[in-house]
């Protein structure tokens, strides 16, 4: 199963160190039974996509909590067999078994640049926009209006170097 890892630039550090990445939690976003059914249409890319956006967002709260944190969303994409569904939690989210090899790993995403300060604004407001404040919702729109780059596996040390 393809799943979508939130994560942050310090979390992809320790990823190219150890090879290994640790999910926060062991949580991630996968395309389950339960977010095809909130859908009322839409092809597996197209909830694919929705699954790494969750994920995206995911990736906001995790800067929010970092002492020094790099404001750019990263999401890893990789591909596990053992996960558990948590329909409980959210329609996307599952539970892994464990740290991810860096051999699972699919792909890299990463905000650009650019990306920064409306991603760093958005970090700040993540838990009031999700109790619906209206301008914390907008400034999370700033943010998820970045599209986020994709990078093979083996450019991760490249990317980390451009940081």
């Amino acid at each position: 199963m393809r799943v979508y890892l939130p994560a942050t630039i310090a979390m992809l550090r320790d990823l190219e160190t150890a090879g290994v990445f640790r999910a926060r939690s062991g949580t991630g976003f996968a395309l389950t039974p339960a977010l095809r059914e909130s859908y009322a249409s839409g092809s597996d890319e197209e909830l694919e996509y929705a699954a790494l956006l969750d994920a995206a967002r995911a990736s906001l709260r995790l800067i929010a909590a970092e002492e020094k944190p790099e404001p750019r969303r990263v999401v890893i994409s990789a591909d596990i067999d053992e996960v558990t569904l948590r329909p409980d939690l959210d329609a996307a989210v599952v539970r892994l078994a464990g740290p991810v090899k860096i051999a699972d790993v699919a792909a890299i995403h990463v905000d650009a640049a650019e990306a920064a300060e409306s991603v760093q604004a958005a970090a700040a407001v993540i838990d009031q926009a999700d109790l619906g404040d209206p301008d914390a919702e907008f400034t999370l729109g700033d943010a998820e209006d970045h599209e986020l780059a994709w990078y093979a596996p083996q450019e991760l040390p490249f990317l980390l170097e451009l940081l």
